[in-house]
């Protein structure tokens, strides 16, 4: 019997955008594998052999030897299994069928994991929504459209955090669709049941409701789950035939059926449904965990030996054949059934390798399926009464093979074939699709804080909807939740405010309007913050000089906001004056330009700044508890007569020896205090009226000499580099007296 479709070829090519990232393995797990040749990705399609040779070596390691090494055989064979299958790359859900679709949704309010109705909505860290159960039991790590990590921002632990319901989006499918709600509910409750262990009464309570909603496609997931947990594998393998047969996109369909499968003993034919689902969505971790167990137990060496053994394969013959996980054959995944000898209680006459995986069954399997081959052969498999093992494993090729023929599934369960050349029409109306013009109402989308349509819409861990300027100025104050007052301190610290795509995706979808007149108010006050002239922002704190680093700590919640808005209009800059006890701050100042942001956890940021322009202030205002100016800016006045221009060089030179000699006679320790704190004293430059602020080393000399703010902010005003040379001189001749007592 043919195992796997799998094989090597020249031709294949590489995935786009591969799975899997550094780092991911623990230490002393990582895959001994070859380093990938230049333009290859992660897992190119022509390395299988080197890859299934490392891993092999891998699993020869020892002790720390184990399924972690194979991921990267994983990814190779995924890659092989999606393009045999004529899979074609979809971003927004992994593979797809080319030429085929999927029932999936097309309504508004939809799941980017299973691709049905939003139920019970969770917006995950980078701003995509699923439903509440498809993120359960870390069935994924990474988000199904964008690959980012999935775990609450700044967590280590899934069940650390709860996964908290979209408080918005869930009022929204409240109030546009009630009957879809109303199968949540009851979902809600079957789960409960599940996770009671009250097998039997789940099945009954979800037959009954299928009854009056044949329908509802997650009734049968619940329904099956409810006969695996009873044992009765053939009834729960219907229910998944038929939600596959009307979803085949949907990943965890096949990764169920593959464990019913696996739980009854039939491992090859459960690999091949968990590859099914991995090639749909290469981030199924339950699926990729089960494939690991499974080639770690078929690739050890104990097994492996044994089967080599008992094969030809080192025969010239197979050696120069293309090598073939499992078989030498080829054939196509659809032509692989389920045969007579793979019955729990058939022979083992098989190919090689493919019967020491049928052979290398997982510890659970065998034992879940130990008793039951004892007493009755396949009594609970199938309803069937006893049969030879032949007979067996013919009743489980016609009740578990999905692939030998297309199977329509009526609503009450019974499974028919079709026949040759008809084709199967699947309903793709769907009840929720459109949205009464009625229902939609501005005031759903509107912000809690600003009272106005969302502009950026961000929702917290705690599943409340916010602007994200909105959200940020009250994080400013306060590490918690405007409205329910929960901890948002890891939040915080992650600063991964990301829009929620959804919501933001209904706005632009149902008002268009009204979003537009928001983004043209929005465009208003970010040209109102830019302007560099009128109701410029100024921080009230020390002086600040052209050239000369200014490094700040900002800890106030309004001056958090000031620096934010710097950053988000560009414009980056700033002014800076020293208080003033009676006008609030001083009539003069010094713009500075932000370098570097770095935002403390708590919220606290350092700010590395440098000064820029000088600037006279004209009007003084408030704008969000923070101080405004409307300013003029300063220049020196050139020199232009050559008499004057000579001795204006001489004092310059003079003064610039003087201020040299003042720092080398410093003490080592305020030296090295300076250097560290303002850098090296510039340079003398050759052009002295280059630049409209003057020499640079007169600014510098003047932030670290120790005089009176006062004083400094009267040569800061100067606009004559004459007077401000003689003033450094006056300073420098008292400085140096002290420096000879």
């Amino acid at each position: 019997m043919a195992f796997s479709p799998l094989a090597v070829s020249s031709e294949v090519s590489a995935e786009p955008g591969g799975s899997g990232s550094p780092g991911e393995e623990a230490d002393g797990e990582r895959e001994v594998l070859p380093p990938p040749r230049p333009g290859e990705g992660l897992v190119p399609g022509n390395r299988l052999k080197e890859v299934v040779g490392a891993s092999l070596a891998s699993l020869c390691l020892g002790p720390l030897a184990g399924p972690q090494r194979l991921g990267t055989l994983v990814d190779c064979l995924v890659l092989n299994y999606r393009l045999r299958q004529g899979l074609g790359w979809s971003r927004d859900g992994g593979a797809a069928a080319e030429g085929g679709g999927a029932a999936e949704t097309e309504g508004p309010l939809r799941c980017c994991g299973c691709g049905r109705f939003l139920r019970e909505p969770v917006t995950v860290p980078c701003g995509h929504t699923y439903c509440r159960r498809c993120l359960r039991r870390e069935l994924r790590a990474r988000c199904r459209r964008c690959r980012d990590w999935l775990l609450p921002a700044g967590g280590t632990n899934p069940a650390a955090a709860p996964l908290r319901t979209s408080v918005v989006l869930n009022q929204l499918a409240e109030k546009w669709f009630p009957g879809e709600c109303e199968r949540t509910r009851t979902g809600s409750r079957l789960e409960e049941l599940l996770a009671q262990g009250r097998f039997r009464e789940a099945a009954g309570a979800a037959s009954q409701a299928l009854r009056a909603d044949p329908s509802d496609l997650m009734l049968r997931i619940y329904r099956a789950e409810s006969y695996v947990g009873l044992q009765e594998y053939k009834t729960a393998i219907e229910d998944l035939n038929f939600v596959i047969s009307k979803m085949p996109n949907w990943p965890e369909v096949y990764f169920q059926k593959g464990k019913v499968l696996q739980d009854s003993g039939f491992v090859g034919d459960a690999l091949q449904l968990f590859l099914q689902c991995l090639a749909l969505d290469e981030d199924f971790l339950p699926a990729k965990l089960e494939v690991e167990r499974t080639l770690c137990d078929v690739l050890s060496p104990e097994k492996l030996g044994e089967s080599l053994k008992e094969s030809a394969w080192n025969s010239p013959h197979i050696r120069n054949k293309p090598f073939i996980l499992g078989s030498e054959v080829t054939e196509s995944y659809c032509n692989l059934q389920l045969c007579p000898e793979q019955s729990l209680g058939g022979s083992a006459v098989l190919e090689p390798v493919s019967g020491s995986l049928n052979r290398a069954r997982s510890a659970h399997a065998l034992n879940s399926t130990k008793d039951l081959a004892k007493e009755d052969g396949l009594k609970r498999v199938s309803s069937e009464p006893l049969l030879s093992g032949q007979e067996k494993g013919a009743l489980l090729k016609r009740k578990l093979s999905f692939s030998e023929q297309d199977t329509v599934v009526c609503e009450d369960g019974r499974n028919k074939h079709k026949k040759q050349g008809e084709s199967t029409k699947r309903d793709k109306t769907l009840p929720f699709g459109t949205i009464p013009g009625d229902l939609i109402d501005v005031s759903d989308f509107e912000c809690s804080l600003c009272m106005r349509l969302f502009f950026e819409p961000v929702t917290t861990p705690c599943g409340h909807t916010f602007c994200k300027g909105c959200l940020e100025r009250c994080l400013d104050h306060a590490p918690q939740c405007p409205l329910c007052k929960e901890s948002l301190k890891e939040y915080l610290a992650s600063r991964k405010y990301s829009i929620t795509e959804l919501l933001e995706e209904l706005i632009m979808k149902y008002l268009s309007d009204e979003l537009y007149e928001r983004k043209r108010i929005h465009a208003e006050e970010t040209a109102e913050h830019s302007n560099l002239t009128k109701n410029v922002p100024m921080f009230v704190c020390t002086m600040a000089y052209p050239t000369v680093p200014c490094p700040l700590h900002v800890f106030e919640p309004r001056y958090r906001l000031m620096i934010r808005r710097s950053m988000e209009t560009g414009t980056k800059q700033f002014g800076m004056c020293i208080s003033d006890s009676q006008n609030g701050f001083a009539d003069y100042g010094c713009m500075l330009q932000i370098r570097n942001v770095h935002f403390l956890p708590d919220g606290r940021s350092v700010v590395d700044t440098v000064g820029g322009k000088r600037f006279r202030v004209l009007r003084r205002g408030m704008k969000d508890g923070y101080c405004t100016a409307d300013i003029e800016y300063l220049e020196d006045v050139k020199v232009a007569d050559e008499e004057e221009l000579k001795k204006l060089r001489e004092l310059h030179n003079f003064v610039y020896n003087q201020a040299c000699s003042w720092f080398q006679n410093l003490r080592n320790k305020f030296r090295t205090q300076i250097l560290q704190h303002f850098g090296p004293m510039p340079d003398r430059e050759e052009n002295i009226q280059a630049m409209p602020n003057g020499p640079a080393w007169c600014w510098w000399l003047l932030a670290v000499l120790p005089v009176d703010p006062r004083y400094q902010l009267s040569v800061l005003s100067m606009m004559s580099l004459k007077d401000r040379l003689i003033k450094i001189q006056h300073i420098l001749t008292y400085f140096s007296r002290d420096q000879s007592k």
